[in-house]
């Protein structure tokens, strides 16, 4: 339900008494904006998943690591495109109608520091649009022509992801979940915990991946290295 805020601007965000005089209603509906997010998100994966199931220079993929570099192509997208908007036009995005600014306005409804430009917030997507994008889009190319960093571009990506979204929670958990209705099944459940909480499941997986297999190329360097020892 929305609330006037003590300039008498009407918004739906929490807490209630929030000041937010630029704000404009969205006249996009909530099912157009998630309709857009998933179904762009779905493209990328889609033709993500069809690249990668044909056999080129690398071999070919199992579904696993597919599912990987789909999961980057999706981040690209998210990360360099909408969390991209949001650091370049944060100032703007209470009062704006563009598309993106729309998305960003109902989203904020699960979580209102990003209506306001709340500091961490900023700075957190600014970073996460900056490098972890370009960085995802990097990985899909290196997994597809077989680049030997490619591992390495997974752990610094997932290290980095993970960083943010432990900080993302932590930072709100310390407000007391001030800035979202607490329990509201969509608002709190679905934009604040599920959308964000991918963010950590996804990149532990990974990191743990790229464990293994550097821990394993490093392993095969060493024992050569130590064949060449005893050949001296």
């Amino acid at each position: 339900m929305d609330a006037p805020s003590e300039t008498g601007v009407v918004h739906p965000y929490w807490p209630r008494d929030l000041l937010i005089p630029s704000y404009v209603a969205n006249d996009r509906s909530m099912s157009e904006i998630l309709a857009f997010l998933f179904s762009v998100s779905g493209v990328f994966l889609l033709i993500t998943w069809v690249i990668t199931g044909q056999k080129g220079d690398y071999g070919s993929f199992g579904i696993w690591r597919r599912l990987a570099v789909c999961w980057f192509a999706v981040c690209g997208f998210i990360h360099g495109v909408i969390e991209g908007w949001f650091c370049l036009f944060y100032h703007i995005i209470p009062g704006d109608q563009s598309f993106l600014s729309q998305l960003w306005k109902e989203y904020s409804k699960g979580d209102s520091r990003y209506v306001i430009a709340d500091n961490f917030t900023v700075c957190m997507e600014t970073v996460t649009a900056c490098l972890w994008g370009p960085f995802s889009f990097w990985a899909v190319f290196a997994f597809l022509t077989n680049k030997p960093y490619r591992y390495v571009l997974q752990l610094i990506i997932s290290l980095g992801q993970l960083y943010g979204a432990v900080l993302y929670f932590f930072t709100e958990h310390r407000d007391g979940y001030a800035h979202s209705e607490l329990g509201h099944p969509i608002y709190f459940w679905f934009y604040f915990v599920f959308l964000n909480v991918l963010w950590i499941v996804i990149p532990l997986m990974l990191i743990v991946d790229a464990w293994r297999q550097l821990s394993a190329a490093q392993t095969v360097t060493d024992q050569k290295r130590s064949q060449k020892t005893k050949g001296h």
